[in-house]
């Protein structure tokens, strides 16, 4: 049987998380054995989504070992709706057995703008041909303040991250400023096939948010005078396309592991975590992507994984704090039979989210996680890809939080510091590989 893959639209107001309804998404496939095309057209619903549409794609076997052969097929994708500009994606990428995932930003149409705004994805960094990392000392330097650059006493997630899409010294180039998960995401889609074993997915996550923060808590680029934080060049940082898909799969482990990254003992910043594919590059001391696919193969654990290329003095750490969201984390999972202000908090969240998201029922705000909670916590969870356990975990936390700051306009007011107060347990380390999967972030502090 030919392999098949999915695609999924989602159909947004600009930067909001305000979905638009009706929407005309057309999607185009080249057929590989002729000159034919295949063109589905369809609308978006009420949350601004499309069913999933299943397009062709090559044999998975393409993309478990290095091959001359690309292991997704293409398609292109145009949206239109009344009173915004065109979007339309070339070379969309579609794995086999994925769920690929496209990020519509609608802009207002306004007079002198062009039709259509245009996104070229860009080949995956292990197929592509893209500079090789330039080696660095992974331990910065920390100057005390205020002789340096460092402020922040322990990592945190910033709510947006500022991409130069160029080298650093590039002055042409334009920046983007995204979403946090939402970069990491980009990166991980652009750098390593979603068709891998989850543990591979998981190590490597876990290596490009550590990379990342890396950059902020150092504030590599900003103390050097650069107004970005990072860049989209492989020579020095990681690969990025503004405005590409990513993959269900890869989304759904960023939202769970988004705040989590690798330290050494004893240090306080995150390890920057170089890495290369293994096969065109070699980096001894460094993973290896394709050295990483082959241990998740084994069925080795992401920490596992890790400590095989960076040694055993490893440790994940979760971050305290997560910019841009009016309440952090209770520290516990909410679910049915619990109460109190937490309780309050989501219900409120997921009302003012389902005048948006009208498929999304309402809830009286009392406080108590009965069965209408559930099932309201179940529905927001189906639309925005998470597990629908109809608990409220970290993930989905976070998750209601972004989407109510989202469709509030609260992150208009990204310069406004919201008060934080978060509960983290100490939780014992349990050996090899017992993190990723936990309620609580392990700490060996």
């Amino acid at each position: 049987m030919p392999s098949t893959g999915n695609l999924k639209v989602q159909v947004f107001k600009g930067e909001s998380y305000i979905p638009i309804e009706n929407a005309k998404v057309t999607v185009v496939q080249k057929k590989e054995t002729s000159s034919r095309q295949l063109e589905q057209v369809t609308v978006s619903d009420s949350s601004g989504s499309t069913n999933e549409i299943q397009l062709d794609a090559p044999p998975i076997e393409y993309s478990m070992k290095p091959s001359d052969k690309l292991p997704y097929s293409f398609c292109d994708i145009k949206v239109e709706a009344e009173g915004y500009q065109t979007f339309i994606i070339k070379k969309c990428q579609i794995y086999p057995e994925k769920t690929a995932l496209q990020e519509c930003k609608m802009k207002t149409m306004k007079r002198g703008m062009r039709q259509e705004e245009i996104i070229e994805v860009q080949p995956n960094t292990l197929v592509g041909n893209y500079p090789s990392k330039i080696p660095e000392d992974p331990e910065k330097p920390l100057p005390p303040p205020p002789s340096g650059y460092v402020v922040l006493p322990e990592p945190v997630v910033p709510g947006f991250i500022v991409v130069h899409a160029g080298s650093p010294n590039n002055t042409n180039a334009p920046n983007y400023t995204v979403g946090f998960k939402d970069y990491i995401k980009n990166v991980a889609s652009s750098e390593i096939f979603s068709t891998w074993p989850e543990n591979t997915i998981r190590a490597n996550i876990y290596c490009i948010i550590s990379f990342t923060l890396n950059r902020i808590y150092t504030e590599w680029y900003r103390g050097k005078g650069k107004n970005f934080d990072i860049t989209n060049s492989t020579a020095y940082d990681h690969a990025f396309t503004y405005g590409r898909n990513i993959y269900k799969n890869i989304s759904r482990i960023v939202e769970e592991l988004f705040s989590t990254y690798i330290k050494r003992w004893g240090r306080k910043q995150p390890l920057l975590t170089q890495y290369c594919d293994g096969v065109k590059v070699k980096c001894p001391g460094w993973m290896t992507q394709w050295g990483s696919k082959y241990l998740g193969d084994e069925g080795r654990a992401p920490y596992e994984i890790l400590t095989h290329f960076y040694g055993s003095n490893l440790e994940f750490k979760r971050a305290k704090k997560v910019e841009g969201i009016p309440k952090s984390w209770p520290g516990y999972v909410l679910k049915l039979g619990y109460s109190g202000a937490p309780v309050r908090t989501i219900q409120t969240y997921l009302n003012r989210i389902s005048r948006n998201y009208p498929a999304i029922p309402k809830v009286r705000v009392d406080g108590i996680y009965g069965e209408k909670t559930k099932e309201t916590v179940k529905t927001f969870q189906r639309i925005f890809g998470l597990p629908a356990t109809g608990v409220v975990n970290y993930p989905t936390w976070y998750k209601i939080s972004d989407v109510y700051v989202g469709v509030t306009k609260i992150a208009e007011l990204r310069g406004e510091t919201f008060e934080r107060k978060i509960f983290i347990p100490h939780v014992p380390y349990k050996g090899v590989g017992a993190v990723p999967e936990m309620e609580y972030p392990c700490d060996r502090n």
